[in-house]
């Protein structure tokens, strides 16, 4: 669906008039000068190519989405609007496919392949058309018995057995449980049933063994241990091969980092996984050793065929193939299509055709990869690349078609709200296709490069001592910037609309501006003074892809697949699985020789006084700012990993929604004071989340004034003249926005910064860290930043010293509070003559017993204290609850007609993905 909105030509409201960037050029035209830069080769990757498009919008590409990139898939699509493919399975006989899925209120659908339509929904919501008790999922299967008779869901504790109907769909739903180990649910990961299908074997992913369970009675017959997070089984003749993600067990002396309370072979600075394994368990021999084949870093998807087993290597990037009469590695494919980065292309998913072609999906690149092959020992051939829609995650062949499953389909383009998108109307997608000729993979190879953006010359870097003059983002990597201090502030949730649909000239819709100037001023003044950005998007759904996107520039496929239950981890700055090999932005910066300080973002751990509320604490941060004391309630924050947890300042706490952000602020301010700025400075500014204990409208202002206050505090500095202020939000998820719901409010604060502009070229957070790396120097992590564009439009090389003087609130920060302050409530006064005086929010008579309601669910969603979890609540349910607050219980929720209680909102069924345990 597109979506186009008259721009509104009104002057803003007040201050000098902005200024407009990228004037909207014909689609045709934008494509074709894409594709000149692309062939050009020039030395910034040319994401540019997308102009002015915006995410839902079709191009002669492709379809733009919110990563960077086009879709335009080979072949057919049948987009699934029940949420993200976690696994699929094709039926014995060719004629269904099983998707376990998420984020769409369901946990399973089933597909005729013959009439290339969804025939059945399962999972525990009104839309299903049959029920079982829950919607999560785990990252391998649905597996259907040698007979096609039955087929098993993996879930948290075990697997869901159903009987499979003569018409494909399902019936009789019987859970078959796995016990916990202590904390340690089963997680089941890939079943592989005994030929006569009176065995299933079980890939217990949460406690690293292998168990055997009897078909028809469920009980556990026998278990095997093997590695690290044991994935994807096969069976050939009387051995099993079993994947295993986490490599090998940790040996003594072994750096290790937690994975689901397993200590896992790990680099102490990049904190990921060193080792990866196939493990082989002899069904003939039940009581021998199991034996171990050491391979590529997070193997994941296994593939065997003759005396071949193919194990796809997520990490390393490559498939190794291993010979099962020997039991070793004969040859690694890479799966690096181009030469400029060597890391992010995700392989997951792998089969041969009919005539002895290895198909390899590439989640991350969109793509599938094809090449000749004959025997394990003899080196294959590459072809080239088939595109897909987003992120393929599955692949077989069904006769001489080939079938995928796309995770994330066609992005979060899912009809549910007909006000506007949210992240989580997420969709996937099945493609099928015929093996077209070499020839044509060849021509679809070059339409998977330019829907990447892949280019020579990508990363151009400068040879040895650089002569270039100053720039603010230099064209080659290690060039000299005029910019040398990088703040990097993380936010969380907002969608662009929430925070800036009321600015009359950026492409807003008023409807949807839940916290508009009377609750951001300083982001309205940040934005008139230095420029507003309205086409650019966050990529991940929630917070834990988001922070991930922003540290790593990729989701790694590991937090990807495990977005079905997240049970494992969710905040994967906690889990060894969730790292890349090629590190993060700040070990990237120590690499460069760039210095790095951490306050709060990406750390994991929280401790506080008890005597911490947030009203003691918005107290304190009064005191501080006042007398220039240091707190009185010293609170520390940290990480698990090493190399952040050096460059941390502990006593700037991490996520709780019931830490003000202004007491943030006053933390940073002494730690500036007395030791100035790093290179690169990174924040986690989360009062903007809500759900604390003031109110909605209380903590996102209480968030724009640290905003505002420590912006003020750096352009009255002597740093200011070498500084540049990123402002992010991690995810957009909170809220909805008429363009998409990926689109988020970003700012550039400098100098260097262009001033009074509205900039509508597309931009993403991938291409907002590749402007900090090119700034500071700093090699790009994967393929996803070395392919995006610097923000170089935004800068100007001529300076404007002038500084940002922050802002009052206008909100009280106190507001919605059930205990006030001991200091007393806040009560600011108008400050802007045309701004009426913000009415203390009251809920009226006929709502009270509703909103009672909302208080005895929020007090369920661990959104305070230090064990306070980004977005464990429900999201539909959050969203909605936020909004009432917003409107002092008297608005629905855009797109409704009436106020709900928590559990009558629409989507609420939507299992809470954020939810880990």
């Amino acid at each position: 669906m597109q979506v186009t909105r008259r721009r509104r030509r009104d002057e803003v409201r007040s201050g000098p008039p902005l200024r407009r960037l990228g004037r909207r050029r014909p689609l045709a035209t934008a494509g074709a000068v894409g594709l000149a830069l692309a062939l050009a080769g020039t030395a910034f990757a040319q994401t540019t190519q997308f102009g002015t498009d915006h995410v839902g919008q079709v191009t002669p590409h492709g379809q733009v989405i919110s990563s960077d990139q086009y879709i335009a898939p080979y072949g057919d699509r049948l987009v699934l609007n029940n949420g993200k493919i976690m696994s699929s399975s094709v039926s014995p006989d060719g004629s269904h496919l099983a998707a376990s899925v998420t984020d769409g209120g369901l946990a399973m659908a089933i597909v005729n392949l013959k009439s290339w339509k969804v025939q059945q929904l399962v999972g525990n919501s009104a839309s299903a058309n049959l029920r079982i008790k829950s919607n999560d999922v785990g990252q391998e299967g649905p597996t259907y018995s040698p007979d096609g008779k039955q087929l098993w869901l993996g879930q948290i504790d075990g697997y869901t057995r159903f009987t499979v109907n003569p018409d494909g769909t399902l019936a009789s739903p019987t859970t078959v449980k796995i016990p916990a180990d202590g904390p340690k649910h089963a997680l089941v990961g890939e079943a592989v049933f005994a030929p006569d299908g009176s065995t299933v074997y079980a890939a217990v992913n949460g406690q690293n063994r292998v168990v055997a369970i009897n078909a028809a009675t469920g009980a556990v017959q026998q278990s095997w241990a093997v590695g690290n997070a044991p994935r994807d089984m096969v069976r050939i003749g009387s051995k099993l091969y079993v994947s295993n993600e986490g490599g090998r067990p940790a040996k003594p002396g072994d750096t290790t980092i937690n994975s689901y309370n397993t200590p896992v072979p790990a680099d102490p600075v990049t904190a990921a996984t060193t080792t990866g394994t196939v493990s082989v368990i002899d069904l003939g021999h039940p009581a021998a050793a199991v034996g171990s084949i050491d391979v590529g870093l997070h193997p994941t998807a296994l593939y065997a065929k003759d005396r071949a087993l193919f194990v796809t290597n997520t990490a390393t990037n490559d498939v190794s193939v291993i010979d099962t009469t020997k039991n070793k590695v004969v040859q690694t494919i890479s799966t690096k299509p181009w030469p400029e980065a060597s890391v992010g292309y995700e392989p997951d998913a792998v089969t041969l055709t009919r005539d002895g072609h290895l198909l390899v999906t590439l989640g991350r690149a969109n793509a599938v990869a094809v090449y000749r092959y004959t025997t394990a020992q003899e080196p294959v051939s590459y072809v080239g690349l088939v595109p897909t829609d987003y992120f393929p995650a599955e692949i077989a062949t069904v006769g001489n078609q080939v079938v995928v499953s796309n995770t994330r389909g066609i992005d979060a383009r899912r009809p549910v709200n007909p006000a506007g998108h949210g992240t989580h109307d997420t969709t996937s997608s099945l493609q099928r296709f015929t093996l077209p000729s070499d020839r044509v993979i060849k021509s679809q190879t070059a339409k998977v490069f330019q829907q990447n953006g892949w280019t020579r010359g990508a990363v151009d870097k400068a040879n040895g001592a650089s002569h270039a003059k100053p720039v603010p983002v230099p064209v080659r990597l290690g060039d000299p910037s005029t910019i040398k201090h990088v703040f990097l502030i993380v936010k969380e949730n907002r969608t662009y609309d929430q925070v800036y649909g009321d600015v009359r000239k950026g492409n807003g819709d008023p409807s949807q501006a839940e916290f508009g100037e009377n609750v951001t001023p300083n982001q309205h003044a940040l934005a008139q003074q230095f420029g507003l950005y309205d086409n650019t998007y966050d990529i991940g759904t929630n917070s834990a892809e988001g922070h991930n996107w922003l540290m790593q520039a990729d989701d790694p496929e590991y937090t990807e697949s495990s977005a079905g239950e997240y049970e494992r981890s969710y905040d994967t700055e906690d889990d060894a699985l969730g790292h890349q090999r090629s590190g993060f932005l700040w070990t990237g910066a120590q690499a460069a020789g760039r210095s790095v300080r951490d306050f709060g973002e990406f750390q994991q751990f929280l401790t506080k006084p008890a005597a911490a509320s947030w009203q003691n604490l918005y107290c304190d941060s009064k005191n501080m700012a006042s007398t220039g004391q240091d707190t009185a309630y010293p609170l520390v924050s940290s990480s698990p990993i090493p190399s952040l947890n050096d460059v941390s300042v502990h006593g700037f706490p991490k996520f709780d929604t019931s830490v003000p952000d202004i007491y943030r602020a006053e933390i940073w301010k002494r730690d500036f004071a007395r030791n100035g700025p790093s290179s690169l400075n990174m924040f986690w500014l989360s009062s903007d989340h809500t759900g604390g204990p003031a109110n909605a409208p209380a903590q996102v202002a209480d968030n724009d004034l640290a905003t505002g206050r420590i912006i003020d505090t750096i352009s009255h500095s002597k740093y200011w003249k070498d500084s540049a202020i990123f402002v992010v939000e991690d995810d957009s998820q909170a809220g909805l926005d008429h363009v998409d719901g990926h689109r988020a409010p970003i700012q550039i604060i400098s100098p260097w910064a262009k001033h009074g502009v509205v900039d509508s070229h597309y931009y993403s957070q991938i291409t907002m860290i590749r402007t900090i790396e090119q700034i500071l120097g700093i090699h790009p992590m994967n393929q996803k930043d070395s392919a995006a564009s610097p923000m170089a439009a935004a800068f100007t090389g001529k300076p404007d010293l002038t500084p940002f003087s922050a802002l009052p609130n206008r909100i009280p920060l106190t507001d919605g509070l059930k205990t006030p302050p001991p200091c007393g409530v806040d009560s600011p006064a108008p400050q802007n003559p045309r701004a009426a005086a913000v009415p203390a929010p009251k809920v009226p008579a006929d709502k009270q017993a509703l909103a009672a309601q909302w208080d005895t669910w929020k007090a369920q969603q661990r959104l305070t204290g230090p064990d306070a979890k980004p977005d464990f609540a429900n999201p539909a349910q959050m969203n909605h609850f936020t909004w009432y607050e917003t409107h002092d219980w008297t608005k629905p929720y855009p797109g409704e007609d009436k106020i709900y209680a928590p559990k009558d909102v629409p989507g609420a069924y939507i299992p809470s993905a954020e939810n880990d345990g």
